[in-house]
């Protein structure tokens, strides 16, 4: 009798040792298996103030992917331009268990250490829009120095005879942490050098209280007479410069802009701004999301990203390089109203009605 219960108790500890490990083997296969399968994909954006990002980037992008992948997922999150900020959502992707992350930094130097922590867990990276540095797997943007000399070049158009190499021009870039400034800047003084005279050059840091400050302090150094035109790197901070261009009284004159923003559309309707520069979302945010997508399913990307770039770190990076486009007021018809980013209801509000029957907009 002894013998049967030490038996019978030996056989149900084993039984339950044997369920624990199988429970246990269970839990862990599940979670390898959540993991190696997971269809999510993190898409990172720099910040709220540019109109892009949040109204196109963000809801094309997701259309994209879920177009190529029916059950994949887009975590998404904003920088609001903090790069610290940023930092902590590529660890906050990283804990969610995306496959791969689609980020467009704010600070593409200060994000290096977060994608290689990415990149070591198994994360495939997107550089978009903006080429961070570290190891991402691809890059897709525009030609940001061609970009830069569109803008140049629309400036010097604009100015036409009075494009002398003494006409002193104003110009204000932007923010030294993303390397596309440097790209529109390059591209800009290759236009621009030697045809007018960069009497003031300055950072706007991409925000148009910035450049408004900046823009005050060239007309008090140069007087607001002797200012020929205003170079902008983008249609944020062309706002600011036009304000403080229209308080000075000083109108009339050149201003450039990029990302083709309706504000910045419209004051090129009213006369408050000369140019911008017309970078299609839609083809960026689809060729991200494909990008994307093949990466999620181990698909090759040579045939998307044809082109090949250095980072800031040195890493030669697979890329995919759209072309932009400059819009004046005579071409706004044949851009950006024809692609259906904006509507001539959307341009032309009650404030910019009768300017837009003169560009013959209505």
């Amino acid at each position: 009798m002894r013998r049967v219960v030490i038996g019978t108790a030996a056989v149900s500890m084993a039984l339950s040792v044997a369920a624990c490990g199988k429970a246990g083997d269970k839990s862990s296969d599940s979670s390898s298996s959540s993991s190696s399968d997971s269809k999510t994909i993190g898409l990172l954006l720099p910040d709220s103030v540019t109109a892009r990002y949040e109204k196109f980037d963000k809801p094309l992008f997701e259309a994209k992917v879920k177009e190529l992948c029916s059950d994949c997922n887009v975590e998404y999150a904003n920088a609001a331009g903090d790069a610290a900020k940023q930092a902590q959502q590529v660890s906050s992707m990283i804990t969610k268990g995306v496959k791969v992350l689609v980020i467009s930094a704010q600070d593409s130097a200060a994000i290096k250490s977060s994608i290689q922590t990415a990149v070591d867990k198994g994360i495939k990276v997107v550089a978009y829009d903006r080429l961070a540095q570290g190891p991402v797997s691809a890059y897709v943007s525009f030609d940001n120095q061609k970009v830069g000399e569109l803008q140049g070049e629309a400036l010097l158009a604009a100015l036409g005879s009075k494009a002398t190499p003494k006409s002193k021009i104003v110009m204000i870039n932007g923010d030294d942490a993303d390397p596309n400034a440097g790209q529109f800047k390059a591209g800009a003084h290759k236009a621009l050098d030697g045809k007018v005279d960069i009497a003031y050059e300055q950072s706007g840091l991409w925000k148009d209280t910035v450049a408004a400050q900046k823009v005050s302090a060239a007309i008090t150094q140069l007087g607001a007479k002797n200012i020929a035109g205003v170079y902008s790197a983008n249609d944020g901070m062309a706002g600011g410069i036009a304000n403080t261009l229209k308080g000075a009284k000083i109108s009339g004159i050149p201003l450039t802009g990029q990302d083709a923003e309706l504000a910045g559309i419209q004051r090129i309707v009213a006369g408050t701004q000369s140019s911008t520069v017309y970078k299609a979302f839609k083809p960026e945010a689809d060729a991200a999301a494909q990008l994307a997508v093949n990466l999620l399913q181990g698909k090759d990307i040579k045939s998307l990203a044809t082109q090949e770039l250095t980072s800031g770190s040195g890493d030669k990076v697979p890329s995919q390089l759209l072309t932009p486009v400059s819009v004046t007021k005579a071409n706004i018809k044949d851009t950006v109203i024809k692609d259906g980013l904006y509507s001539v209801a959307d341009i032309c509000t009650a404030d910019f009605a009768a300017a837009c029957k003169a560009a013959g907009l209505q």
